[in-house]
């Protein structure tokens, strides 16, 4: 489901104006690689991600997202950083800036593939070959591969 339904809802009152919204991100590794996607709207390869419902608690979100793009189940570790992803322009206008939490995640069972259209692939990569990634996703991986106690702040500046 790509946009989710309280969004939509939302869209309705304000248009295209900037939304605020929480998201999460899921670093999931299992045996020495990561999962992830490929991107359906930007062809990029990624870490799973997803908007928070309202009322959801954030770790279940990151683990619902992970079933819901890999098929894959998963265990939410720990969280690995806090951060504002910059501002987003869709291709149909709306905008909206992110609030991210990214959690380090362990594998606990599937097999990745595209489970729904927000994705055209998902699978494992090693960690030591991971394909081209946007910054603000590879500092996600970093922090949730870091092996830290404490959450990031992640600033911009």
């Amino acid at each position: 489901m790509p946009i989710p339904p309280f969004v939509t809802d939302l869209r309705r009152m304000v248009g295209d104006h900037e939304l605020w919204l929480p998201g999460v991100t899921a670093v999931v590794v299992h045996e020495g690689a990561v999962l992830l996607t490929l991107r359906a709207d930007n062809g990029e390869w990624a870490p799973v991600t997803g908007i928070i419902d309202p009322g959801e608690e954030p770790a279940l979100a990151a683990r619902r997202e992970a079933l819901e793009e890999t098929g894959v189940e998963i265990s939410v570790d720990r969280l690995a950083s806090v951060g504002v992803i910059p501002p987003v322009t869709y291709a149909n206008g709306d905008r909206a800036s992110y609030l991210d939490l990214t959690f380090a995640c362990s594998w606990v069972a599937g097999t990745p593939y595209a489970a729904d259209d927000e994705n055209t692939d998902a699978r494992w990569w090693p960690l030591d070959a991971l394909p081209p990634m946007d910054e603000h996703l590879r500092a996600r991986l970093e922090a949730a591969l870091s092996g830290e106690c404490a959450a990031r702040y992640r600033s911009g500046r």
